[in-house]
């Protein structure tokens, strides 16, 4: 138990230092998930054993920081948190984000070098034993790339809130020149920029590797005021939005232990059937990534709603069965 309370300390003490405003005690009390009174005590633990604690007014509450961070002894990263590091920079270069995963090998490198020799020494055997014993599964599909000045352009602008310019090609349409005020970047199986209309201020997505000749230009161009980008990715079944319906579908009994294991929507509701099926409800936008999600479910899976869900999967199938017939 005292182990875990030094433990405790030391989180605190690496959240308050990495906080450049500082964390109140109701803040304190979330992130450890413990009680007012113990919280108190953790904070007084860290001002106690961390002189560089300073308090800082902010009406009407109280913050706690550390400036200057922490010493690299406080800080050594585990075994378990470098590997996932290496993982989550392997993923990204097989999934063709070498950009991104050039930045996480950075950090990796970063890290490695501020720790103290003996203690990279003791770690290193784990380190190399984990990456011959864990790999990653390479699925089927799109390589969504990313060209690195294209996201740095995209970053800068929204860093500046100034507008955003660029071609945009689609199969099938003439290029058109946009001029949006850009509010972030959804990676997925295809990496979107996320833009409000600089007219209209409707939010639209913009596929990053269809985006040439991109610019920041001059003026200032902020996202709508009320906009929150996880909110809206979370309203789509995959990346693509269009109108948000309700749908409903049927697991058979033979599929619902997966399907209750199975993360659908946030916003998702299951209710079990009487003849051990489950039903799963949902709001979302993105009918047509549904449909093609849904084939991997087989019979298993039955449509109940919305209509248009149902016409883009017979779509989906009368194209299937075209693609199968000779000549």
């Amino acid at each position: 138990m005292r182990h875990d309370k030094a433990a405790t300390v030391i989180e605190l003490a690496r959240r308050m230092a990495a906080s450049a405003e500082g964390l109140t005690l109701d803040e304190m009390v979330r992130d450890l998930d413990v009680g007012r009174r113990t919280a108190e005590r953790i904070r007084d633990a860290v001002i106690a054993l961390f002189p560089a604690t300073e308090e800082v007014s902010d009406y009407p509450h109280k913050r706690w920081r550390i400036r200057g961070g922490l010493s690299a002894f406080e800080q050594a990263p585990t075994t378990v948190e470098l590997i996932e590091l290496t993982r989550a920079a392997q993923g990204l270069r097989a999934a063709g984000e070498a950009g991104r995963a050039a930045a996480l090998e950075e950090l990796e490198r970063k890290l490695k070098s501020a720790m103290r020799s003996t203690t990279l020494n003791r770690l290193a055997p784990d380190l190399e034993a984990l990456v011959r014993a864990e790999t990653i599964a390479i699925q089927a599909g799109p390589r969504p790339g990313a060209d690195e000045g294209v996201l740095a352009t995209i970053r800068n602008a929204v860093l500046a809130q100034s507008p955003l310019g660029f071609t945009y090609s689609r199969p099938g349409a003439e290029a058109r020149r946009r001029s949006v005020a850009p509010c972030g970047v959804m990676f997925g199986r295809a990496n979107y920029l996320v833009a409000a209309d600089r007219d209209s201020g409707r939010i639209q997505t913009f596929r990053l590797d269809r985006m040439s000749a991109v610019e920041a230009q001059d003026g200032s161009a902020p996202p709508p005021a009320d906009f929150d980008l996880s909110v809206f990715a979370s309203q789509s079944f995959g990346i693509y939005q269009d109108e948000i319906e309700d749908v409903t579908l049927r697991v058979s009994s033979q599929g619902a232990a997966e399907a209750k294991g199975w993360r659908w929507h946030p916003t998702q509701t299951l209710e079990d059937q009487a003849d051990g099926g489950v039903l799963v409800r949902f709001r979302a936008s993105g009918m047509r990534e549904l449909a093609w999600h849904l084939f991997t479910w087989g019979e298993q899976v039955t449509i109940l709603g919305p209509p248009r869900l149902k016409a883009v999967m017979a779509g989906e199938l009368a194209a299937a069965q075209r693609a199968l017939k000779p000549g």
